[in-house]
């Protein structure tokens, strides 16, 4: 199932590609019928029978399609343990982070992220892994992301956080991890940012 949505992921992209730069009206109608069979075989894979919620999640946009980047920041605390935030949304346990603003660069993402869901202000200083999501153990998605995990210094601890996506916070060593939300962040991820933290001159993991 899995390569049904990579397929559909694709053919969703040229369609939108060809509705953005194509003039003649019956290469229009066909790419527009292009897009509807990516939502079919979309919502064959995923078992989401509802095209219309299919259609706003997964084929929504305009313009030329590129994929989506989410932003993670990565603290360690001195006994090298890492930070991780419960998310409200299915009670699991993730890096700070999500999808990045409009207008706001990588390293004022990953700060702003860490802040605002765990109260602390950091200075994001090293890109250690930027991972293609399909490359990943993560359960099916709609969209083709680009993960980023930025590793941040932590300069103080400010407030509790605003617990409007997440509601806690702890640190954790890689024997005694809570359960993740596997769609944000998986545990092979965390190993290699665990070894990043034990081998600073490692250079940037990347797919």
């Amino acid at each position: 199932m899995n390569e049904i949505l990579n397929w559909a992921k694709q053919i969703q992209a040229l369609a939108q590609n060809g509705l953005t730069y194509g003039k003649d009206k019956y290469d229009l109608q066909r790419y527009e019928e292009l897009r509807t069979l990516a939502v079919e075989m979309m919502s064959t894979a995923s078992g989401v029978k509802d095209h219309s919620v299919l259609r706003e999640l997964f084929a929504n946009e305009t313009g030329y399609q590129t994929p989506k980047v989410d932003v993670r920041g990565v603290v360690f605390n001195s006994d090298n343990e890492i930070l991780l935030v419960r998310e409200l949304e299915d009670s699991k346990w993730s890096l700070p982070g999500g999808w990045a603003d409009i207008g706001v660069s990588v390293k004022e993402m990953a700060a702003k992220e860490v802040e605002e869901e765990s109260g602390y202000i950091v200075e994001p200083f090293k890109v250690l892994a930027v991972f293609d999501k399909k490359h990943h153990p993560h359960p099916p998605s709609p969209y083709h992301v680009y993960k980023i995990f930025i590793q941040c210094r932590s300069i103080q601890k400010a407030h509790e956080g605003d617990q409007i996506e997440t509601d806690k916070i702890g640190f954790f060593n890689l024997e005694n991890l809570p359960v993740l939300s596997e769609e944000r962040v998986t545990e092979s991820q965390l190993k290699i940012l665990f070894n990043h933290a034990t081998n600073p001159m490692r250079q940037t993991d990347f797919d």
